[in-house]
């Protein structure tokens, strides 16, 4: 398969059925900017968001260390596999055939068993729960309040105190060891250089974690008393993204009125399941994701937002709003009071005080203001300011202009502010963000090669005017390939200084006179390795700067000549020009070549 080159057909149906933001969403919390996305790089460490994502050209950038291609390239890097491997992962996850006749399907048969073995496990602890051994754990059920039906519904069980319990039972039906601790059913230590293997989860209520196709793909186990740590979960499997997962999905998807109820924890779920609210479902994992968010939105219009009423919850729910906001669903946040979460509600006041709560849920804006209001003393001149300005910044957040107008409405009636006043600092605030973040894409596209080229095109410091000016040409050709009719026969590789931009110029040229495609993602394919994708992607990215003319390029080439003919006759002094000083070169050179052909 290696020596084998993929068709444009197959890697461009790869590419259509794996959305660059579904692809990267579970590695990255992404979040809207504009018409493109945002998020912390997940290649190095960083506290402001510098890693972008292109949904219009399928691709990535990071602005702070030049990580950059497409969602094959994205793949690569972050499971750390080479070309061919990142193809079949892309392939396997969205149902396509490799075009290979010896494609091996190890890798779907190790899923079916995972999930065959999930199921026994989930068999295994719930005739546990049922047995004389379970009696404590069921007795924990009940006085939780969970009823016999409750606990088959949602196929709870009992992992028992033994080191190998499960283990034993699924040798017993042909697993093996390896098999069960690559589900993280079993855990595996090394002792005088020996492997033993023992149960992962020993003693604890177990809850199975259901996929929407109703696969049991990983579990939860939660300890009987108040000991440490309190709950074990699945680690990430071939089966099981934690950052995907949403628990009871599986139930709440067909039973709501077009609106889930997301809440903390599977416990949490359990329990207003019984108390009737079906629509409940719990985030797994350590943070709301993105794509749990478009998940959601396949099966409900509104999401309804009620995390534990303390800080974590408070900071938890103003994360999920932003994760929400760059999915576009609508979203209401339930504040309760009397209790820190829905299932101590529900015992103490019962269902209906929990339906009130639902029925005064504020939308997300609404929210957001209420939390303002409660930070200041709006009785007091600086109190009144600051809560003000906190809620001018709230509404500039939004696009929507008819919520801005609403709210500002009812803010300035509420404490007496000259409407007009309060919409002129809003919008002054909204023009200032969409500065700000056209500002932060435009100073670092300058530094977008010279971050990443020089490990890749070494010989760009030494002739960078040269090489500046390939880019610009190479960039132009990608972005209009009709250019090339009239521009063929004046351009040639061998006028190319430096070699990593004639290997790029030769494969573009190539592709311009096959008549393929020149976009980003046709270009960065098995001919560049990591790094030189990196480097092709900062390239492309320089098209938001040209004028995107026929002129412009003969001028491109125009220069490169003219660097080239340098070689032969004087030695070139390197510079670290600025983007000003090499458009002034640029233009001298031109004008002096003009005046020299007359």
């Amino acid at each position: 398969m290696a020596g084998k080159r993929l068709s444009d057909e197959f890697l461009e149906q790869l590419r259509a059925n794996n959305d660059i933001v579904s692809v990267i969403s579970p590695y990255v919390e992404l979040r809207r900017r504009g018409k493109n996305l945002v998020g912390l790089c997940p290649f190095h460490n960083e506290k402001t968001p510098s890693f972008t994502v292109y949904p219009d050209s399928q691709s990535f950038y990071c602005f702070g260390c030049g990580a950059g291609g497409e969602v094959i390239s994205f793949v690569r890097r972050i499971e750390n596999l080479d070309y061919y491997e990142a193809v079949k992962s892309l392939a396997d996850r969205s149902g396509i055939s490799m075009p290979d006749d010896g494609y091996d399907d190890s890798l779907i048969v190790k899923r079916k068993r995972m999930l065959e073995m999930n199921k026994e496990a989930a068999k295994f602890f719930y005739k546990t729960l049922m047995s004389d051994r379970g009696k404590e754990a069921l007795n924990y059920y009940l006085n939780r309040g969970y009823t016999i039906s409750t606990i088959k519904h949602f196929g709870l069980g009992y992992a028992p105190d033994s080191w190998h319990g499960l283990l034993n039972h699924l040798k017993s039906l042909g697993y093996s060891y390896e098999e069960i601790y690559e589900a993280d059913l079993a855990k595996k230590s090394t002792k005088n250089g020996k492997i033993n293997y023992y149960d992962n989860f020993r003693n604890r209520v177990m809850v199975p974690i259901i996929n929407v196709r109703g696969q049991i793909i990983a579990f939860g186990g939660r300890v009987l008393d108040d000991s440490k740590p309190k709950y074990v979960n699945t680690s990430d499997t071939l089966v099981y993204k934690k950052s995907l997962g949403v628990f009871a999905l599986n139930f709440a998807k067909n039973e709501n009125d077009g609106s889930l109820l997301l809440v903390e924890g599977y416990m949490d779920v359990i329990a207003l399941h019984q108390a009737g609210f079906t629509n409940a479902v719990a985030a797994l994992g350590t943070a709301f994701t993105p794509e749990m968010a478009k998940l959601l939105s396949r099966y409900a219009s509104e999401i309804l937002l009620c995390f534990d009423n303390d800080e974590a919850g408070k900071k938890a729910t103003a994360r999920a709003l932003e994760t929400f906001g760059s999915v576009g669903i609508k979203v209401k946040v339930i504040r309760m009071s009397g209790g820190k979460d829905p299932d101590e509600i529900i015992k103490k006041y019962g269902p209906e005080k929990f339906r009130s709560f639902i029925t005064g849920a504020a939308n997300d804006i609404e929210y957001k203001i209420i939390e303002q209001r409660n930070r200041f003393d709006i009785d007091s001149s600086d109190g009144k300011l600051g809560f003000l300005k906190a809620v001018t910044g709230i509404l500039a957040e939004t696009d929507d202009i008819i919520a801005r107008d609403v709210y500002a409405s009812k803010i300035s009636s509420e404490l007496n502010v000259n409407k007009d006043t309060l919409m002129l600092q809003i919008n002054s605030y909204v023009r200032q963000r969409r500065r700000n973040d056209k500002k932060s894409e435009i100073r670092a596209v300058p530094k977008i090669t010279a971050a990443v080229g020089d490990k890749v095109n070494p010989q760009k410091t030494k002739h960078l005017k040269a090489a500046k000016a390939e880019e610009m040409l190479i960039s132009s050709l990608m972005r209009n390939p009709d250019f090339w009719d009239k521009l063929r026969g004046e351009i040639t590789p061998d006028d190319f200084v430096t070699d990593f931009n004639r290997r790029v110029f030769v494969k573009l040229s190539q592709r311009l006179d096959a008549g393929l495609s020149t976009d980003f993602g046709s270009m960065a394919d098995q001919d560049f390795g990591i790094e030189e994708i990196n480097s092709l992607k900062a390239i492309e990215m320089l098209s938001d700067k040209l004028r995107h003319s026929v002129k412009e390029c003969r001028d491109c080439i125009e220069v490169i000549k003219a660097e080239k003919l340098k070689l032969t006759q004087l030695p070139v002094d390197p510079s670290d020009m600025s983007d000003e000083e090499f458009m002034r070169l640029f233009k001298t050179t031109k004008a002096a070549e003009r005046k020299k052909h007359g």
